[in-house]
Protein backbone atom coordinates (compact mmCIF):
# COMPACT_ATOMS: atom_id res chain seq x y z
CA UNK A 1 0.00 0.00 0.00
CA UNK A 2 1.16 3.70 0.06
CA UNK A 3 1.87 5.98 2.42
CA UNK A 4 -1.45 6.17 3.60
CA UNK A 5 -0.92 3.60 6.42
CA UNK A 6 0.83 6.14 8.74
CA UNK A 7 -1.83 6.10 12.16
CA UNK A 8 -0.52 9.47 12.88
CA UNK A 9 -2.72 12.85 12.62
CA UNK A 10 -1.05 15.74 10.34
CA UNK A 11 1.51 18.23 11.42
CA UNK A 12 0.16 21.42 12.38
CA UNK A 13 3.69 23.11 12.66
CA UNK A 14 2.54 25.74 9.66
CA UNK A 15 -0.49 26.34 11.51
CA UNK A 16 1.18 27.60 14.60
CA UNK A 17 0.63 31.44 15.63
CA UNK A 18 2.85 34.18 16.64
CA UNK A 19 3.27 32.76 19.64
CA UNK A 20 3.83 29.32 18.62
CA UNK A 21 0.56 28.29 19.66
CA UNK A 22 -2.39 26.58 17.50
CA UNK A 23 -5.14 28.25 16.61
CA UNK A 24 -8.73 26.81 18.51
CA UNK A 25 -9.58 25.14 15.33
CA UNK A 26 -6.23 22.87 15.06
CA UNK A 27 -7.62 20.24 17.88
CA UNK A 28 -10.87 19.80 16.69
CA UNK A 29 -9.73 18.91 13.33
CA UNK A 30 -7.20 16.43 14.33
CA UNK A 31 -10.17 14.86 16.29
CA UNK A 32 -11.62 14.59 12.85
CA UNK A 33 -8.33 13.36 11.04
CA UNK A 34 -7.92 10.44 13.74
CA UNK A 35 -11.49 9.60 13.98
CA UNK A 36 -11.30 9.22 9.91
CA UNK A 37 -8.16 7.24 10.01
CA UNK A 38 -9.13 4.82 12.71
CA UNK A 39 -12.49 4.36 10.96
CA UNK A 40 -12.69 0.40 9.78
CA UNK A 41 -12.90 -0.65 5.58
CA UNK A 42 -16.07 -1.86 4.74
CA UNK A 43 -16.12 -5.49 4.02
CA UNK A 44 -16.95 -4.94 0.18
CA UNK A 45 -14.43 -2.57 0.17
CA UNK A 46 -11.39 -5.34 1.64
CA UNK A 47 -13.34 -7.37 -1.17
CA UNK A 48 -12.53 -5.41 -4.11
CA UNK A 49 -8.82 -4.89 -2.53
CA UNK A 50 -8.39 -8.85 -2.21
CA UNK A 51 -9.54 -8.94 -6.05
CA UNK A 52 -7.18 -6.66 -6.88
CA UNK A 53 -4.05 -8.52 -5.17
CA UNK A 54 -5.44 -11.79 -6.90
CA UNK A 55 -4.94 -10.17 -10.31
CA UNK A 56 -1.78 -9.54 -10.03
CA UNK A 57 -0.63 -12.88 -9.60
Amino acid sequence: MTGTDNKTSPSTDKAKNKDGQEPEWASGLKQLYNSVVNEPLPDNFKDLLAKLDDGDK
